[in-house]
């Protein structure tokens, strides 16, 4: 399957012309990804961030140093020394001679990335094209702005794009006033053939669990004959904000992504659904590893009401360019969980702390001991949709012993759901199956459970009895006692039960995590509900050594080794 949206997707640069006299922006270069909306008049969409630098004193001055509440931000208002130079590639990565307008001997290249090779072949990345380009305007997305500062709150610490390189690679230091603003660039001689058509999509029809592409250039102008429109796969993680401006997707991108296309696989093929703002998120010192996304067309509907409302010249353009985003068709039968299975993942609160939880009868919920905190009641969130939910207390009537290798803890509702979405529990495993964390992780009950996907990595089994699962999910703090799908045929296959953390560090690694496996509690759950008897959880107590060594990431000791 070809994405042809890649053909659309450009890489922007912005640096300042040598000796600028007092008052204007520092000497620098920055760059970002783009997307090419139109040809004829040539006009190229990014984000606004790498801009920001050249912004002139006086405009800020004025602005009192709050210049990111404007309603737009003309050429004017930035450095009249500002270079900007757009590189597309005119034919698919796959073809052409590999001699770029760019193109150079890799020796040349900043030393900070490198890669073994893995064979003699030489490469073609294809034939990339530079063209000129003046800034039209910069303009804010105050529904995305609003959304996010509801959602990521200061308390919780949130970071994006933070890295030791990003100075190095021409990224911008974090700074939240510049994750809403979103830059319109003007490219008088552009005829590349090559070019694809794009076509925007509304992000309203999207669901948690949606297919999502995304297109974008790792480290900007660095290397673009390696990197430019680089394509990463994931889904749609999670949604906020009214005709869901704000797109959480655990598609992975890199710093010099931001202004990259993300595409949405309908009946119509593929579509622009959001443009990338933050391509990695930290909460507090723990990588996320999820990408922040605006949607398309709250950014159009923005621009366009700034372009018909402008007095300078760049109104003239609007009658040329057809700036709106359409409806989108049908969308692609998605891989995630059935929709009806988020509503079987709940919110388990116990004071100040948080997690999740997996209703696996009607008045049993199934979550981590850790969770519980040895609390006696706790309160648990039931969202049976995006505008419906409940909040019951529940009597927590089993936690493991700390000894033992399983961290669970069961729970018991005051009432029965007289309508929830029982999962169908598995009874096998295979590695290398698809799969899908669903849990609380990340926003907690803010936006309702987010949804990661990745495969089956490893399923450890001690006498031929599974009693790990490994995956490569993204899996946060919050996720513990979600829930482990299949993402092929929705069964539950295990309890969430941590990620990985190097202590040696401080490194948390979201995409090694484990889980308990179904199996494991399947008898325990099935007894409690025919006879409210706690025997079968009280056997997670006495698991063997052989499963306790395989939980403390230990191995077993052999003859002959020291101990």
């Amino acid at each position: 399957m070809v994405l042809s949206g890649d053909r659309a997707c450009c890489v922007i640069s912005a640096s300042g012309a040598c000796g600028n006299p007092v008052g204007t922006p520092a000497q620098g270069s920055w760059s970002c990804s783009g997307i090419i909306l139109s040809q004829s008049p040539g006009i190229v969409l990014c984000h606004g961030a790498i801009f920001s630098p050249f912004l002139l004193e006086e405009v800020i001055a004025a602005k009192q140093g709050n210049w990111s509440q404007c309603s737009v931000l003309l050429a004017n208002s930035f450095s009249p020394d500002i270079q900007i130079q757009v590189l597309c590639a005119a034919e698919s990565k796959s073809k052409g001679n590999g001699k770029g307008v760019l193109s150079k001997d890799l020796g040349a290249c900043s030393p900070a990335l490198g890669f073994n090779p893995l064979s003699n072949q030489q490469g073609s990345p294809g034939t990339l094209r530079q063209h000129e380009a003046k800034l039209l305007m910069m303009v804010p997305c105050p529904e995305f702005q609003d959304t996010f500062s509801e959602v990521f709150t200061r308390a919780e610490q949130w970071h994006f794009c933070r890295s030791e390189n990003e100075q190095e690679h021409g990224a911008l230091l974090d700074d939240l006033r510049y994750l809403h603003w979103f830059a319109l660039l003007e490219i008088p001689d552009l005829n590349s053939p090559g070019i694809a058509q794009v076509s925007c999509v509304l992000a309203e029809s999207l669901r948690k669990g949606d297919t999502l592409f995304a297109c974008g250039s790792p480290f900007g102008s660095f290397c673009p004959d390696i990197f430019i429109n680089t394509l990463s796969k994931g889904i749609v993680s999670n949604l906020a904000g009214k005709g869901n401006v704000l797109i959480l997707t655990d598609a992975r991108c890199l710093p010099g992504t931001e202004g990259g296309g993300v595409f949405a696989c309908s009946e119509d093929g593929f579509n622009l659904v959001g443009i990338i703002v933050a391509p990695l998120c930290w909460k507090a010192n723990e990588w996320v590893g999820l990408t922040l996304v605006c949607s398309i067309g709250h950014i159009l509907e923005n621009v366009r009401s700034a372009w018909v409302g402008s007095k300078s010249s760049v109104k003239t353009l609007w009658p040329h360019v057809q700036l709106v985003a359409k409806p989108v068709g049908k969308m692609a039968v998605s891989p995630g969980p059935a929709q009806y299975l988020l509503s079987a993942v709940v919110l388990v609160e116990c004071g100040q702390v948080w997690g999740s939880g997996v209703l696996v009868s009607s008045r049993l919920v199934l979550t981590c001991r850790h969770v519980v905190n040895g609390s006696l009641d706790v309160c648990v969130r039931v969202q049976h949709s995006p505008e419906k939910g409940c909040v019951l207390k529940g009597k927590v009537v089993f936690t493991t012993t700390d000894d033992s290798p399983y961290d669970i803890a069961a729970v018991e509702l005051e009432g029965s759901l007289l309508c929830f979405a029982k999962p169908v529990l598995a009874t096998k495993f295979g590695a290398g199956e698809e799969v899908s964390v669903v849990g609380f992780g990340v926003f907690g009950q803010s936006c309702g459970p987010s949804v990661t996907s990745g495969i089956l990595s490893a399923v450890i089994t001690v006498d031929e009895k599974p009693v790990m699962l490994q995956t490569t999910c993204a899996i946060h703090g919050g996720s513990s006692g979600g829930a482990l799908f299949s993402t092929n045929s929705g069964k539950l296959l295990g309890i969430v039960a941590s990620n990985t953390k190097d202590n040696s560090i401080g490194a948390t690694y979201p995409h090694l995590n484990y889980s308990v496996p179904i199996t494991v509690l399947q008898p325990a759950v099935l007894e409690y509900s025919r006879t409210g008897d706690l025997h079968g959880f009280q056997e997670l107590n006495r698991a063997n050594d052989r499963s306790r060594l395989v939980w403390r990431l230990q191995r077993k000791t052999t003859e002959g080794e020291g101990g």
